[in-house]
């Protein structure tokens, strides 16, 4: 009777157990790594400052209102493109630490919560000038032809 009580507790047990993302609590599904993907070709783009292959993982539905009701910072897809070529064309260096936190996937939609470390050289008209910054961001991704693309967030 013992071993039948401690083999139903072991199968209780094993049947609560969710697997995750080694290192994280991001439960580890096909859709949460293929977000985590992107996120990974971001960071990599963004280091490279190469605009081109950020927008190549942006929607072309891409919309951000910033978080505030002021429709003057809003950015959609052909105003992210401009800021980021012309922020990228300032940056002489950039290096970015982005540690996912969460990933919450419901069917074509997905948010990402992250803390991201950013350190860069900014070119102003007195010459290069280093800057850091760091927060929490929270990144929208849809999925478009079985594909995950950035939605908002950047």
């Amino acid at each position: 009777m013992r071993r039948l009580v401690l083999a139903l507790a072991l199968l209780g047990a094993l049947a609560g157990c969710r697997r995750t993302i080694p290192d994280t609590d991001i439960l580890d599904t096909a859709d949460t790594r293929a977000v985590l993907a992107v996120i990974e070709q971001y960071r990599q783009a963004a280091e490279r400052r190469d605009a081109a292959a950020v927008m190549a993982l942006v929607s072309k539905a891409y919309f951000d209102d910033a978080g505030t009701p002021d429709p003057a910072d809003d950015l959609d897809y052909g105003q992210l493109a401009k800021a980021v070529a012309a922020d990228y064309g300032r940056l002489p260096s950039t290096r970015l630490r982005l540690s996912v936190k969460q990933i919450e996937v419901r069917g074509d939609r997905a948010l990402a919560y992250l803390f991201y470390e950013a350190h860069y050289r900014i070119t102003t008209p007195r010459g290069e000038v280093p800057k850091q910054e760091q927060d929490v961001s929270r990144m929208t991704f849809a999925r478009e032809g079985g594909v995950w693309r950035i939605i908002s967030g950047l």
